[in-house]
């Protein structure tokens, strides 16, 4: 069974790959999107990550030929009062890269104690321009003061989960497939997929 994914952020799609290899068993094969970069961009205009997700899923599934899924996730820190939530990848502007966004979180965060966040990824499977099914994955944990790590992207340096110890950016990447919000969505979407 092949299943696409519409992304342009290679991290994203590394791990997208590593959790639908470790989920699926050989049994789903991820696609790219061919000329997905020269597409015109899908507004993410939605107020909710699933409601991204639907939105993407919904635009990009007209250009490929079967299934393909689109995600939206980012970090919600309890302090900030979910932010930077939908807008986690351009927190500090648009084309703005990890460095600045994890820099800006840091800045909003000095000397707040509570430092509680989730991440949290929705994903959505379409097909010729129908949503089919949602899936929505959480993880907690906190963000420390400084980065820590060189695994991962995004936010991962700076969000520490207790029960390993470490942030996401020290886990290995199978450590994190088996915890992260991506991985939570990704094995909903395998089981769905392969019912």
């Amino acid at each position: 069974m092949k299943i696409y994914c519409a992304t342009t952020n290679a991290g994203k799609f590394r791990e997208f790959r590593e959790i639908i290899d470790y989920f699926g068993q050989a049994r789903v094969e991820l696609g790219t999107v061919e000329g997905l970069e020269s597409l015109p961009p899908c507004e993410e205009s939605g107020l909710t990550f699933e409601a991204n997700a639907a939105r993407k899923a919904a635009y990009y599934s007209h250009h490929v030929p079967g299934l393909l899924f689109a995600d939206d996730s980012g970090l919600v820190v309890d302090a900030l009062h979910g932010a930077p939530g939908v807008l986690s990848a351009r927190f500090a502007g648009n084309g703005a890269g990890d460095a600045a966004n994890n820099a800006l979180l840091l800045e909003r965060l000095r000397g707040v104690a509570d430092r509680g966040a989730r991440f949290v990824c929705a994903i959505a499977v379409a097909e010729k321009g129908h949503v089919l099914a949602t899936f929505r994955g959480e993880v907690d944990g906190r963000i420390i003061g400084q980065p820590r790590g060189e695994n991962g992207f995004g936010y991962d340096p700076l969000f520490f989960y207790e029960p390993y110890g470490c942030t996401f950016g020290e886990a290995t990447a199978e450590q994190k497939t088996m915890v992260s919000h991506r991985g939570r969505a990704i094995e909903q979407m395998v089981r769905w997929l392969l019912r």
